[in-house]
């Protein structure tokens, strides 16, 4: 008897003990929290201030600008922890990568609340601005993959959508506590205060969270699937170079999903209605914590939405649930910006909250969703890759793209035209591909796992 059976694994990558699954599920939401709670707390800021302290000289417009195109810097160098993440991943494990890229994306926060304005150093200031944000990109780009195989590799089969929604979730707290943090330093530091040293807290109070995401995510056991790879001595040496020879297509037909998603989401988590909706040369100039709040409030209901999405998934399957979720955040997109201009605080929370509950839809099976549609050999690969790529197609340049739109035309329909068609873009994306739900994951499987799931072929 192998050491795998002896531990309770099966081949199918389930482990044996209710109390190894929670714990499982317990470190990939906290981890994931930690991770998205300092990605999105840089977004916030650049929707409320960076323009104004390391962009200043620069003017207002042009300022914003170039405050979200930092944002959408870092989701160049996705891929870069994509490649990495996925390579080491594949040959040495999902947990080990999961703990570096932490303490990474830690790091890079925490150093941005120390960072000095452009009336302290200069020039110096928003170019170490974007160093650490490209770090930030990196540790993005390889975290996701890791902590999502983590959750569907231990899941049962009937399961997969539900354990994967456990990382998913992370996304949406982490919106919730980085703009609860974010309003709770408006309140305790209002005006010239939160410039001055109110917006540098929650970005500190990262070093918290990092130590106990750390401490949780190092007491998780491995994958199932890649315990038993390593013991089989199947490990692919190339795992990149496999699956761009024999899945390239898949890989962008796969980011082509998340592209639809993420574009959408980022109105929120990239800080573009915080910054519409306070600006006070804008059309609105609301209040930023009354906003702030808001935002906070619609976290809940894409959290919900999220959790809810992965568990029925596992019963009308991963296909079925997307579409649904296309059309649902077609509805969002086309009610949020008329909530939204109103200026009413309470319409502009039901808009996004409207957003949020598609935006659940389109994101809750994603996990157990890219899991099943890759070779386990190259799966972290497979999956890191699809998700980085569909991150610089949709969320990178969201924000950028919205603004240069409302400029433009002087009309936020512009931006509603164009997150429909991302949206109608990954419904198209996801007719594309056939539905694996409850593929076996485990090695004894590669072949049946190394078909196409694109309509059409027989293979990548």
């Amino acid at each position: 008897m192998s050491e795998t059976s002896q531990r309770g694994f099966t081949p199918t990558g389930t482990i044996s003990t209710p109390k190894d699954r929670r714990r499982v599920v317990f470190a990939t939401v906290v981890g994931t929290t930690v991770e998205w709670y300092d990605f999105f707390i840089y977004a916030q800021a650049a929707g409320l201030v960076f323009a104004q302290l390391f962009f200043a000289p620069l003017g207002e417009s042009m300022g914003i600008i170039l405050s979200f195109l930092t944002v959408g810097i870092s989701f160049l160098f996705r891929p870069l922890g994509a490649f990495l993440a996925g390579h080491f991943g594949d040959k040495y494990g999902r947990r080990i990568v999961l703990v570096i890229t932490l303490i990474l994306m830690g790091v890079a926060t925490t150093l941005v609340g120390l960072l000095p304005t452009y009336a302290a150093i200069g020039v110096a200031a928003p170019i170490l601005l974007i160093v650490l944000r490209i770090l930030q990109g990196v540790s993005a780009g390889g975290e996701w993959g890791g902590a999502v195989l983590m959750a569907v590799e231990h899941a049962p089969k009937r399961k997969r959508g539900l354990f994967g929604a456990s990382p998913q979730i992370g996304v949406p707290i982490g919106l919730l506590l980085a703009s609860g943090m974010m309003a709770l330093m408006s309140v305790l530091a209002p005006g010239d205060a939160f410039l001055e040293w109110g917006w540098r807290v929650p970005f500190l109070f990262s070093i918290v969270l990092i130590l106990v995401g750390y401490y949780i995510r190092r007491r998780v056991e491995e994958s199932p699937v890649f315990v038993e790879l390593a013991e089989r001595k199947e490990r692919t040496r190339t795992p990149i170079a496999q699956l761009f020879r024999k899945h390239a297509l898949l890989v962008f037909i796969a980011a082509l999903v998340f592209a639809g998603n993420n574009a959408v989401g980022y109105m929120t988590t990239g800080g573009y209605i915080q910054n519409y909706a306070t600006n006070p040369e804008g059309p609105l100039a609301l209040e930023r914590s009354s906003v702030l709040l808001a935002v906070t409030g619609s976290a809940v209901f894409w959290l919900a939405s999220t959790w809810v999405a992965g568990w029925i998934s596992d019963r009308i399957g991963r296909r079925t649930t997307y579409i649904g979720g296309w059309l649902l955040q077609l509805v969002g997109v086309f009610t949020l910006f008329p909530l939204v201009n109103t200026g009413e605080i309470g319409l502009l929370f039901t808009g996004l909250a409207i957003l949020a509950v598609g935006l659940g839809f389109t994101y809750g099976q994603q996990a157990a969703y890219y899991a099943e549609l890759f070779p386990a050999s190259i799966r972290f690969s497979g999956v890191s890759i699809s998700y980085a790529i569909g991150a610089i197609l949709g969320g990178a340049f969201a924000p950028t793209i919205a603004t240069a739109l409302v400029q433009a035309t002087g009309s936020t329909w512009s931006v509603a035209l164009y997150l429909a068609g991302m949206t109608v873009l990954g419904l198209a994306a996801t007719l594309v591909l056939r539905d694996r739900t409850g593929i076996p994951l485990g090695p004894d499987h590669e072949a049946e796992q190394a078909k196409s799931p694109i309509y059409g072929m027989a293979r990548a």
